[in-house]
């Protein structure tokens, strides 16, 4: 049996029209198969949406302890894809093909659906941004705070940039450019005090081995 894939923006009757990510991510729950999905069939059911919606799946992903190493690792690679300029993210077929259970996808969802929809009532197209820099200035300051997320040492410290990614993410979505100027203050902020962190965790370490 063929399984056509259809994306998100084939799935509603105004589809034309922008849709919030909410909305967006609603329409995904619906639409997956009921046992697995694939890597391979949730880019697909994106479109043009894949970069911002994956970024923002995998940050959330990434401020759970203990997959925030796996989730990070997986999130450099759109993020170095935004860089080059590619139109779509594209995983390696070992990642893309491999069955994923439905329930996990569903359960973030769910959970990510009701706070969006709060975050929606403020956040919306504004102050309009060129969409190639902006797209790469994107992927740079994910790259760096997604450095931190995988790095860290800290138990929940990859929380914090975990949630930077997201701010930007959804911006980037909504194509709101005064949030997205204010999620990079707070990325700068993040790095900036994690860099801090390192610094003072090597100062230690350096100390101690000197005893």
């Amino acid at each position: 049996m063929l399984l056509v894939v259809k994306p998100l923006s084939t799935l509603a009757p105004d589809a034309e029209l922008p849709v919030h990510t909410s909305v967006a991510l609603q329409r995904l729950h619906d639409a997956v198969p009921d046992a697995h999905f694939t890597v391979g069939w949730l880019m697909a059911s994106l479109d043009k949406r894949s970069f911002g919606m994956i970024m923002l799946l995998l940050a959330v992903v990434a401020m759970a302890p203990g997959i925030s190493l796996i989730a990070g690792a997986l999130l450099m690679i759109p993020a170095w894809q935004m860089i080059a300029g590619r139109s779509a993210p594209v995983f390696p077929r070992l990642i893309a093909d491999r069955p994923l259970p439905t329930r996990h996808l569903a359960a973030l969802v769910q959970r990510a659906v009701p706070v969006l929809r709060h975050l929606e009532k403020v956040v919306h197209p504004r102050w309009p941004t060129p969409f190639g820099p902006t797209k790469r200035l994107v992927g740079v300051v994910v790259v760096l705070l997604d450095a931190f997320v995988v790095l860290t040492p800290v138990p929940f410290g990859s929380v914090v940039p975990a949630f930077a990614i997201v701010l930007i993410a959804l911006a980037y979505l909504e194509e709101d450019g005064l949030l997205l100027t204010l999620a990079m203050l707070v990325a700068i902020a993040v790095m900036m005090a994690a860099s801090a962190g390192f610094w003072e965790l090597a100062r230690g370490a350096k100390w101690l081995s000197g005893l």
